[in-house]
Order: C-alpha cells, then sequence, then structure tokens
C-alpha cells in the first residue's frame, strides 16, 4: 500500500487507516468545533470515505449541528473524525490523533468569523469565512 497514515485515540480503543495523500487540511475556527474539543481550533484533514477505515473500536457519534455526525472514542473521549451531510463522500479526521501529526500542515484556515481575536496561528495562510470546499 502506498501513503497509507494511521491513527487513534488516546488510550488506544479507536483505531484508523488512512489511505492516499493527505492534501486537504484546515484549522478550524468555529464555536462547535471549539466547544466539542475543548480545543481554541481543531485542525482536520479531509479524505474521501473510501479512503479511511476503522481499524479497532467502535466509536460513538455525537450530531451536532444537525449536519454533523462527530466520532469520538467513548472511553477516553477523543474526538477523532466528522461526517458532514454537506460532504457525504467525504471524512474529516483531527490531525491531533494521526500518530504522526508533524507530517502533515494546514493549508488553509475555514470559519473564520469565529476566530478568536487574540489567537495568531499561520497567519501566512489563506482564511475563509466559512467552507467552500
Amino acid at each position: 500500500m502506498q501513503n497509507v497514515t494511521e491513527g487513534g485515540c488516546h488510550c488506544g480503543g479507536l483505531r484508523y487507516r488512512l489511505e492516499g495523500a493527505l492534501t486537504d487540511v484546515a484549522h478550524c475556527h468555529c464555536s462547535i468545533c471549539r466547544r466539542v474539543s475543548g480545543g481554541l481550533v481543531v485542525t482536520w484533514l479531509t479524505v474521501p470515505r473510501s479512503a479511511f477505515q476503522w481499524l479497532a473500536g467502535e466509536p460513538r457519534c455525537y450530531v451536532a449541528p444537525a449536519s454533523c455526525s462527530r466520532y469520538f472514542c467513548g472511553q477516553c473521549g477523543a474526538h477523532v473524525a466528522l461526517v458532514t451531510s454537506h460532504s457525504p463522500d467525504s471524512i474529516d479526521v483531527t490531525v491531533a490523533t494521526l500518530d504522526h501529526p508533524e507530517r502533515v500542515r494546514a493549508n488553509r484556515h475555514i470559519w473564520t468569523g469565529s476566530r478568536l481575536p487574540w489567537l495568531h496561528l499561520d497567519e501566512d495562510l489563506p482564511g475563509e469565512v466559512g467552507e467552500s470546499l
């Protein structure tokens, strides 16, 4: 297999595999991601659903907002992935849960209208008020 990337939650209960290049990576500034993750920003990578596979565990699902199904570990609580009805053929995976997150770099910001005004992160990247992709 080429371009195989794996990751999982903190406790190891959930494991996943991604196949293919990881080229669509965005820092999300929406208030929903902040609330569900407890972080100031969530960095997501997006791949076709056909390139994603759960290897171990059964994720729990939280729907918020109604268009997003967010998958997390029921044991340690790590937010791992989401699928949105706006892009049903793709899946977003949290970069922080990759085994080697240092190998992936964001190439844009999304939901900048919700960006915390004092947060300065990768200022040289383009930003979108919503999300166009």
